[in-house]
């Protein structure tokens, strides 16, 4: 897909993967709509009209259907169109399966996976007149593999990826791609509460490329996965090599 003059909705885009990944798709031309429950407290309205890209910024809840709705809604009737979806939007969800809260177990549920189904249920009818979409959602190393204490989000992350590979095998037939990135030690706030010594042995034992990912790493793939007309179904993992090791 050609992203200029596309409109690309993006949630979770006033920080992190999301931001990046708005200012990418902005950089390339497109129209920018973000989604996020605190839309006040970023720079990234700066930095996109900056880039001379038009903005829609969308305060939503979208853990809650409705709110999903109202705001896919939104972008369409100001664009009347809706070409680039990226679900970026997500939040912790620790716990074991004895300790965690259940409220967590559910809520994790709401924002990465219904989320996921109610976004796509009410954009993909805007993509289909167009016979072209792009789809792209976004889960997590630790759906690949168990992560101890982390019980509700890799469970939600590991649902993703088959979320993925059904969708493009449903919407194919109109030309809309979905693809799935997993990345995996990402310098984001959700890193802030680890541990420098955590955050060394990241580097120094676990990513075999001995660093911390970066946001635009991870955008830049989401951009290159839109722009390809022969890709769909794919998780792609960006993770420095850490989910392939043993040991």
């Amino acid at each position: 897909m050609n992203i200029q003059n596309k409109v690309a909705v993006v949630t979770g885009g006033t920080h992190g993967i999301g931001a990046a990944t708005a200012i990418a798709l902005a950089r390339q031309g497109a129209a920018i709509a973000i989604i996020a429950r605190n839309i006040t407290g970023s720079d990234i309205q700066e930095k996109i009209e900056a880039l001379g890209a038009p903005l829609l910024m969308i305060a939503a809840d979208i853990s809650k259907e409705s709110e999903c709705i109202r705001a896919i809604e939104t972008v369409a009737a100001k664009w009347n169109r809706i070409d680039i979806l990226v679900h970026s939007a997500g939040a912790a969800a620790s716990g074991s399966l004895l300790n965690g809260a259940r409220e967590t177990w559910y809520n994790a549920f709401d924002v990465h996976v219904h989320a996921a189904f109610h976004l796509c249920r009410t954009a993909v009818p805007y993509m289909k007149p167009q016979k072209e979409g792009a789809i792209i959602l976004i889960s997590s190393a630790a759906g690949l593999r168990g992560v101890k204490n982390e019980l509700a989000y890799a469970v939600v992350k590991g649902a993703i990826p088959q979320m993925t590979r059904a969708l493009a095998l449903e919407l194919g037939d109109d030309n809309i791609s979905v693809n799935c990135v997993s990345p995996g030690v990402i310098r984001t706030r959700f890193q802030d509460y680890l541990k420098p010594e955590q955050v060394k042995n990241n580097i120094d034992n676990r990513i075999p490329l001995h660093r911390e990912g970066t946001p635009e790493d991870v955008s830049e793939v989401i951009c290159s996965l839109i722009q390809n007309k022969f890709i769909t179904g794919e998780n792609i993992v960006i993770d420095g090599g850490m989910t392939m090791r043993i040991v």
